[in-house]
């Protein structure tokens, strides 16, 4: 799979996403419903990753299938990079799904990579709106303010983590669960991974 690497910059240690999430999107009419629809063109990975939340809830084989695809080109693309990450977090979802993709990419990864997956190590205090209908980074930094917290499950000595988050675009999602990580004293250096990225115009 092709696909366009970039390195997001944050308070993280180093962080990269593996492509954009969507090149293009225009309107294409309304439905009968009287929604305006859109006429969406995404990259390979934010088509599989789009697929994943909204589209395979029926469809067990094929949602495991997409994740290994993800996971595996995660460690494809960079293997190297991470090379000193010893486990995986991923960033606690805002919605409650039966599977949560980002959840089950770390997961997946852990295992190719086999190392361990902390699903519990970082969690949310509670549940938030999604940060994709937040446009004002004021109102984004507002809505995370005090929503991560860590719980002590990691053994002794110090820790790279690699942070696993879907799609980024602000950036401060990442941040504040990244701040909160580097309060907890079993970890050394935090890395950054999402699958996607919305680049800022």
């Amino acid at each position: 799979m092709d696909v366009n690497i970039k390195e997001i910059k944050g308070s993280w240690d180093k962080g990269y996403s593996l492509d954009k999430h969507i090149f293009s999107s225009s309107p294409a009419g309304y439905n009968s419903h009287g929604f305006l629809q859109f006429r969406t063109v995404r990259s390979v990975i934010g088509e599989v990753l789009f697929q994943l939340k909204y589209r395979l809830d029926f469809s067990p084989d094929e949602f495991c299938a997409q994740v290994n695809l993800l996971a595996s080109q995660i460690l494809k693309s960079l293997e190297v990079t991470f090379s000193l990450v010893d486990l995986v977090v991923p960033i606690p979802p805002s919605k409650k799904r039966d599977k949560q993709p980002v959840v089950e990419i770390a997961k997946e990864y852990a295992r190719l990579k086999n190392i361990p997956c902390y699903e519990n190590l970082l969690l949310k205090n509670s549940y938030t709106k999604p940060l994709k209908n937040v446009h004002n980074t004021k109102d984004r930094i507002s809505t995370l303010t005090g929503v991560f917290s860590v719980i002590d499950v990691l053994p002794e000595g110090l820790h790279n983590i690699l942070l696993i988050d879907d799609l980024v675009y602000t950036g401060v999602s990442l941040e504040a669960a990244t701040a909160v990580l580097r309060s907890y004293n079993k970890i050394r250096n935090v890395f950054v991974l999402t699958i996607t990225r919305k680049e800022q115009e």
